[in-house]
């Protein structure tokens, strides 16, 4: 049996492009799969996908539609996450669902395919990833009144993350930076938040060339708050009561580097 080989760009619009392609050509799943990097199999054809967002769009509608916006989030937050089967995986999953005709939230009820298994722990790990964020980051004033954040996070996760600040800083101009990838995540007063690469944002964003800096300059006010903060969080440290190992548990080393009680 011939095996086609679905190539497409590690992004939510590639993927579910490729998803469109494979129904619009009537294959069977077991003679599909879907890959983010260059493979070849014996006897394999491999089938280019570039993004549309028009179909991307088509099968954002289906899944939302059949499955619930919940069991979508999932399928996203798999695809958020830096593993090489991911594509597939997400795949075979809604393949799974929407031809074994799974009801409205059913998606992710048999975790005994292995496929299912790994698009739900996929999600998870991102989802548990996304939570340590919302708690962990750090913003600061910078000169310009404008709210700063650094993140580096394992999954690309700003899109999760945007909403979520949106909601709590509606009156701030702020831009969360995942400094890995080189996307920034912006927040205008009274408009909708957006994602900018790095040079997209210097090309559209008069004076960001202040974000691209290993330290943007602070505002007098922030720099004085750092200070207190810093010193607040020693003189309630009980030296007594350290328990290095508790602490990491709670607050992974890996969340530190851009928290301001550990600058």
């Amino acid at each position: 049996m011939s095996m086609y080989i679905y190539r497409c760009e590690d992004t939510l619009e590639g993927v579910f492009t490729a998803i469109y392609r494979v129904y619009e050509e009537h294959r069977r799943r077991d003679e599909v799969r879907l890959a983010l990097e260059d493979e070849a199999w014996l006897f394999s054809t491999v089938i280019e996908v570039e993004p549309d967002a028009g179909k991307a769009e088509k099968v954002i509608r289906t899944l939302k539609k059949r499955f619930g916006d919940k069991n979508y989030e999932y399928l996203c937050l798999a695809l958020a996450m830096p593993d090489a089967e991911k594509a597939h995986a997400v795949y075979r999953t809604v393949a799974a669902g929407l031809d074994d005709g799974y009801g409205f939230g059913q998606l992710f009820d048999n975790l005994a395919d292995g496929y299912v298994h790994k698009t739900f722990r996929l999600a998870t790990n991102a989802g548990t990833e996304s939570g340590h964020f919302r708690q962990f980051v750090r913003f600061a004033e910078l000169e310009s009144g404008i709210l700063y954040s650094k993140i580096e996070p394992r999954s690309n996760l700003l899109a999760f993350l945007m909403p979520h600040f949106a909601d709590r800083f509606p009156e701030e101009n702020f831009i969360l930076h995942d400094v890995g990838r080189d996307w920034f995540g912006v927040h205008p007063v009274g408009a909708p938040w957006f994602l900018l690469r790095g040079e997209q944002l210097l090309k559209e964003r008069p004076g960001a060339e202040s974000f691209m800096g290993e330290t943007p300059a602070l505002s007098a006010e922030e720099s004085k708050y750092q200070m207190l903060f810093k010193q607040l969080c020693k003189s309630i440290t009980i030296e007594e009561r350290h328990n290095g190992k508790l602490q990491t548990g709670m607050l992974p080393l890996r969340f530190r580097e851009y928290m301001t009680e550990f600058q």
